[in-house]
């Protein structure tokens, strides 16, 4: 066979039937900005723990919603809340906050 240098990835299909909406539906009683985020990524793109281990909140939002939710604990566990995410959001998200309230509500199990 010939290698052309490329393999296949594993498929990246979304299974709805996984999403949480009740733990979802509570992260959006303790933060409603959640709703608005639109993972434009400018907080990950300031983020200076980020220059030095993963830590991701648009990854962590793209997980919750691809029902991934250990991902998105494991995307935000180095985050040292100093704020910098949200001087730059454009939505005017309390990232803090929300990032407080991704790892209360998705670490109870």
């Amino acid at each position: 066979m010939v290698d052309f240098g490329f393999t296949l990835v594993p498929s990246s299909r979304i299974n709805l039937d996984l999403f949480d909406k009740e733990k979802y539906e509570e992260l959006v009683s303790m933060e409603p900005d959640v709703r608005i985020c639109m993972a434009c990524g400018s907080c990950t793109a300031v983020c200076t723990a980020g220059k030095f281990v993963h830590t991701s909140l648009r990854e962590a939002m793209e997980d919750i919603f691809n029902a991934k939710t250990d991902n998105a604990l494991e995307s935000l566990r180095a985050c040292q809340l100093c704020g910098k995410c949200a001087m730059v959001c454009p939505r005017g998200i309390n990232t803090r906050h929300l990032i407080m309230s991704i790892t209360k509500v998705y670490s109870k199990k």
